[in-house]
């Protein structure tokens, strides 16, 4: 179920983003913001409760998801676009590859 979520709450970014993804365009609109933000709070609650259940689950850097996750409910006056821009652009697409393998070998 984790992992499903974590699938669809990159899926839900992507969607917001669109197949552009321009960051000037995120960075002006704070409802695209909020709701990314919002998703990626979802993926690091996800980890965080699988890392929780299978400490052996093969997703890399979980410990800096779950700090993520934190870091955006804990400070959210102090989120930074260009971090997230970032995060969006290099850590979920692998994210989102080790996502899909550990549903599929659960499913086999």
């Amino acid at each position: 179920m984790y992992l499903h979520d974590i699938s669809n709450s990159i899926d839900s970014i992507y969607e917001f983003l669109g197949e552009e993804r321009n960051f000037v365009k995120y960075e002006s609109n704070k409802l695209l913001r909020r709701a990314v933000e919002r998703e990626l709070e979802i993926i690091g609650e996800a980890v965080n409760r699988i890392i929780k259940l299978d400490p052996s689950a093969d997703i890399s850097n979980a410990r800096r998801i779950v700090n993520l996750r934190n870091w955006i409910i804990h400070t959210y006056d102090n989120v930074d676009n260009v971090i997230i821009w970032g995060i969006i652009d290099k850590d979920l697409p692998l994210l989102k590859m080790q996502v899909s393998e550990l549903i599929e070998s659960r499913t086999r």
